[in-house]
């Protein structure tokens, strides 16, 4: 079954190649989707698969890459809307 996360992530995320490492995290665990910055610093994201591994995925990005410092991740679960592949989007 295919599960979708929407989430929204507070911190040092931006200028640190977050959402680089989103992407790299997405295609290790085989999910679809795609992170951007937003314009009040936090990073945006969506992660669909399967619901153990967007669970992974999420925990990845509590940690994000070697710079970044995550102080919050708002997670809104949705339906699934089919993404095909991952992008960054801008």
């Amino acid at each position: 079954m295919v599960s979708r996360v929407h989430i929204f992530v507070q911190g040092r995320v931006q200028g640190v190649f977050y959402r680089s490492y989103a992407r790299n995290q997405a295609a290790r665990l085989g999910l679809n989707g795609w992170v951007k910055n937003l314009s009040d610093s936090r990073v945006e994201a969506v992660f669909e698969g399967r619901r153990d591994l967007i669970e992974e995925a999420i925990l990845a990005c509590r940690k994000g890459p070697p710079g970044a410092r995550v102080t919050d991740i708002e997670l809104v679960w949705e339906n699934p809307a089919d993404e095909q592949g991952f992008e960054i989007r801008y």
